[in-house]
């Protein structure tokens, strides 16, 4: 009975932590599909104001800027049904309160399973916090700026060669951007998943070296799955920053493991 009583509690935990990132995403996400973001110069700095205006939301410039950086000039964005630019933002928002609620998440989620961890890995989980986040926006960043451009436009330079006139439907193309946002927000903690499963005394800095080979078959698999086109080139576009990731955490932990043998020799 103690047992069932013991599960019970935990589920309750979990019930009410995830509640309160529910809560928090959903009222960035409402706030972002409810108030426009408008420029104001004070001082000669220029600033910005939230202003309720839900037609001409912070998710519709979102998603006009986006538009603008990342679709090509030869492609036209459409819409092809009634509601789809409102479920487009509507995902847009989301994917904004998730990112502003990382902290939350991560608080959350190292205070569910601080019971069953040693003092060394709550103090891990602790130290990787804040990484975690600058990995997770770095992440979005490089894909947003760097992979995504360059993949729309390789995959649609195919419709131009062959005389086509090409459109693409809204809900296509922010499914796509935020598909590969957020598979590069979490590839991206590929070194911090390695650097606490080390610290923590999980493996070593041997495992990974000795196995790394494995881990570039299955991060190559991963980019053929995760990516749109069977061409075998797009792949590579997840494939190779995932696999320079995993070798700079690599060299990282082995350097850390050096310097700590090198302090223990000296003492």
């Amino acid at each position: 009975m103690s047992e069932i009583q013991e599960i019970s509690k935990h589920l309750d935990e979990l019930r009410s932590r995830i509640l309160r990132i529910v809560i928090v995403i959903g009222i960035i996400t409402v706030f972002i599909l409810t108030f426009h973001i408008y420029p104001v110069e004070i001082g000669g700095i220029q600033l910005y104001y939230p202003f309720p205006e839900p037609l001409d939301n912070i998710a519709a410039q979102i998603t006009n800027y986006m538009k603008d950086n990342l679709v090509p000039e030869q492609v036209q964005l459409i819409q092809t049904a009634p509601g789809q630019a409102f479920f487009a933002q509507i995902y847009v928002a989301a994917l904004v309160g998730f990112v502003f609620s990382m902290p939350i998440i991560i608080r959350e989620f190292t205070g569910f399973i601080r019971p069953a961890l040693k003092e060394r890995e709550i103090n891990v989980s602790r130290s990787i916090a804040i990484p975690a986040l600058a990995l997770f926006v770095g992440g979005c960043l490089f894909s947003y700026f760097f992979v995504v451009p360059y993949i729309l436009d390789f995959l649609y330079k195919y419709g131009e060669s062959s005389g086509l006139l090409t459109f693409l439907n809204i809900m296509d193309f922010i499914s796509f951007v935020l598909q590969f946002l957020l598979a590069f927000g979490l590839s991206f903690q590929l070194p911090l998943v390695m650097y606490a499963a080390t610290v923590s005394g999980l493996t070593d800095a041997v495992f990974w070296r000795k196995n790394i080979r494995y881990a570039i078959v299955i991060i190559v698999i991963f980019g053929a799955v995760i990516t749109p086109d069977g061409s075998g080139v797009t792949m590579w576009f997840i494939a190779g920053p995932m696999i320079a990731l995993y070798v700079a955490g690599m060299f990282f932990i082995e350097r850390r493991e050096r310097k700590i043998r090198t302090l223990k020799s000296q003492t």
